[in-house]
């Protein structure tokens, strides 16, 4: 795969510093660009940002000079195709816009656009098809002088929505969903850079992360839905969420209460798990290089997942299930646990990027043979 120049709009911020680390020595991407707000942009990015990974900050990138976060912003030629964004939703909800207008691939860790009906919510392992609906977004079908399609707005979901559609999707396949409850519990990560003061998280659960259980509730149902020809038909199966959050740095645990429509033993479910991996064959010779051998893993023991030591399986990308056990409410209840800041944010972009390259949606050409092929 040829390695493509990117962008990361939000540098600076906790999700674009995991972009950062992620993309670095990418086999497919190139980080060539950078930008942040106003405040930031002209400097350089080891000047404006507190670097707070665990991997240190590449020096490559320490030299970069951020650019302002607008396209018009970046000289003539300069402005990558590819644009990671990392934004607050009502920032996002201004720029994502400009860039897809300037014909970027805009590939949105934000909640803003996730809900549009023409815009793609993807997990590719569960809901590759719904790529589709790129094709009829206005800055799509602008085409440049050269022929070359233009650009897109790409999402994906919120944290906690993408490791429970993981462990979802294969239920829903062999035995349809009727109605869920999920309790989660989430890590101070996910509120970002302060991020929750100190003084209310040690010690304490804090009940109410705004518009989190909004989220849950009506993502999971475009996720899980059917694509028809400009839009998706919402999977109708009732999700009631309470969300907290708790004094944990990473990982999102979530409590699931699960009704089926057909009845479904241990071991089906077992299996169901074990055996979905829906992106193996996608393209023959060519695996995506962010993408999990195994999405969903099942932990036997009584007292995982942890977020202390599960929470890396398969590099931060897989989802961990375990307590599989009967629910006196409804059918069956388990307990999972996903990376919040890598599946959830920016592993999960750069994946969706990985299956737009393969599917030829990151070429500006149309490539409708192979994109067909891989989405059959």
């Amino acid at each position: 795969m040829e390695r493509r120049k990117v962008g990361i709009l939000g540098a600076t911020g906790m999700v674009g510093q995991r972009f950062i680390q992620l993309l670095n020595n990418h086999p497919w991407f190139e980080i060539v660009w950078v930008a942040a707000s106003d405040r930031s942009a002209g400097k350089r990015y080891d000047e404006a940002c507190k670097w707070k990974l665990d991997t240190p900050l590449p020096p490559r990138i320490a030299a970069m000079t951020l650019m302002p976060n607008i396209p018009e912003g970046t000289p003539h030629g300069q402005l990558p195709r590819i644009i990671f964004a990392a934004l607050d939703a009502a920032v996002a909800h201004e720029l994502e816009p400009k860039f897809a207008a300037a014909g970027c691939a805009v590939i949105s860790n934000s909640s803003a656009f996730r809900m549009t009906s023409d815009v793609p919510l993807v997990v590719p392992e569960v809901n590759a098809d719904h790529l589709a609906l790129i094709e009829g977004q206005v800055w799509r079908k602008d085409r440049a002088d050269d022929g070359a399609l233009g650009g897109y707005i790409v999402t994906n979901p919120n944290c906690c929505a993408i490791g429970l559609v993981l462990a979802l999707a294969p239920l829903q396949q062999r035995f349809g969903i009727e109605k869920l409850f999920v309790s989660t519990m989430q890590a101070v990560s996910g509120a970002g850079y302060p991020g929750v003061a100190s003084l209310d998280i040690l010690g304490n659960v804090i009940p109410f992360i705004k518009n989190e259980e909004e989220k849950l509730q009506e993502e999971i149902g475009k996720l899980l839905g059917t694509i028809a020809v400009d839009h998706i038909e919402m999977l109708h199966a009732p999700l009631s969420a309470h969300c907290n959050r708790v004094a944990v740095i990473d990982g999102h645990m979530e409590c699931v209460s699960i009704k089926f429509k057909t009845p479904a033993t241990y071991e089906e479910i077992l299996a169901a798990w074990a055996e979905f991996q829906p992106l193996k064959g996608i393209h023959e010779g060519h695996p995506l290089p962010s993408a999990p051998e195994q999405p969903v893993e099942f932990d036997e023991s009584i007292d995982r997942p942890q977020p202390r030591l599960d929470l890396m399986r398969g590099n931060g990308m897989t989802t961990t299930v375990g307590r599989l056990r009967p629910c006196n409410l409804f059918d069956w209840k388990f307990v999972l646990l996903s990376h919040n800041t890598v599946r959830g944010a920016a592993g999960a972009a750069i994946l969706n990027a990985e299956i737009l390259a393969m599917l030829g949606k990151l070429d500006w050409k149309p490539v409708p043979a192979l994109a067909k092929a891989a989405l059959v």
